[in-house]
């Protein structure tokens, strides 16, 4: 494959970019297109169901990618102008999302097995260019504002590893055996349960700083880009039994509930650490897998699916009980499953 003469962490580090800003930005903008939870909980949900279905994974997938933003893109337009009502623009974003959902599945890992074949190309290098990544695009989605000036620069950053996959310039990509396709990813119950964690926090996240918190979309990119530097910054961290992380994190959440303003933003910095370090740990474990994409590529496979089911959970429970409940359901979630998740190994199986 013979992409643009730039590093591969920086093409790769810029596509997440894009795609950081892209479902932040329309998870913004749908919080604004409508108050009802459950509404919310479908834009994550769309996002990650591609996860279930059986893809063929191929780089020139990502095309979806660049046609969903181009989609959002009129949306944000639209919504702009204000002669586009909410009726048109609500089906757009979920339907232009769930396109960008099934371009993620088809293309991230044949385009990150590609990246790796580069002289100097890591799989920490990538790693380090996802996390810088989406630390931009949520920076990027505290800083611009309205939609329309956030899905321009989504698509820009988009755009330098996606031009030579539109192109048609790669090699081909050796693809799986006929049906293969949606059995080439393990499965894990831990990830999973780790995802359903994660999904069901950041589901209404949007949609809680706007109605419960009173903020803007500068709170909610900040809020993100908190735990994005979190995120970064794991290797400061002590060395922590599983448990104790999840139990941090419970603690972070309860924390958050009695804290006002930007001290609640600042929570979310040992958050994303926490959950950063918890990440590594469910990797590490699963090094029999040995293929360090595959290995990464379970933990965001089963999290997602994991995430689907925990965004609409919340919902429903928000809908039903009312938005204010919704973090304090997420503390006792994350103390529930604390002591299971974090002492059980990892055990990867085929599904």
């Amino acid at each position: 494959m013979r992409l643009p003469s730039l590093p591969p962490a920086l093409l790769w580090g810029s596509s997440q970019a894009g795609s950081s800003l892209t479902l932040a930005a329309t998870a913004w903008l749908v919080s604004g297109l409508s108050p009802s939870p459950l509404i919310n909980s479908l834009l994550p949900a769309l996002a990650t169901l591609p996860v279930l279905l059986p893809l063929q994974r191929r780089p020139a997938g990502y095309a979806l990618q660049l046609a969903a933003v181009l989609a959002l893109l009129g949306a944000g337009i639209g919504q702009l102008s204000g002669g586009v009502p909410r009726a048109v623009l609500l089906p757009l974003c979920l339907l232009a999302v769930l396109l960008f959902g099934l371009g993620l599945e088809m293309s991230q890992l044949p385009l990150q097995r590609q990246l790796l074949r580069w002289r100097g190309s890591t799989i920490q290098g990538l790693r380090r260019g996802t996390d810088l990544g989406a630390l931009l695009g949520h920076l990027l989605t505290a800083l611009l504002f309205p939609a329309a000036l956030q899905f321009a620069p989504a698509l820009l950053l988009l755009l330098p590893l996606g031009v030579p996959v539109v192109r048609g310039a790669e090699a081909p990509e050796e693809q799986p055996p006929a049906g293969a396709a949606a059995h080439a990813i393990p499965f894990s119950r831990h990830a999973a349960l780790q995802g359903l964690l994660f999904g069901s926090l950041f589901a209404l996240l949007p949609l809680w700083v706007r109605q419960v918190g009173a903020g803007n979309c500068f709170d909610f990119g900040m809020v993100l880009a908190a735990y994005g530097l979190g995120r970064g910054v794991t290797g400061l961290l002590p060395s922590l039994a599983g448990p104790l992380r999840y139990g941090l994190m419970a603690a972070l959440l309860a924390l958050g509930q009695l804290t006002p303003g930007w001290a609640t933003v600042l929570l979310f910095l040992p958050l994303g650490a926490l959950a950063a370090a918890s990440d590594a740990a469910l990797v590490e474990a699963m090094a029999q897998l040995g293929d360090a994409p595959l290995r990464w590529q379970v933990l965001q496979h089963s999290g997602a699916i994991g995430g689907l089911a925990g965004s609409l959970g919340m919902g429903l429970l928000s809908q039903a009980l009312g938005l204010g409940l919704a973090l304090p359901l997420q503390l006792l979630a994350f103390l529930a499953v604390a002591w299971p998740l974090g002492r059980q190994a990892l055990r990867p199986a085929r599904r």
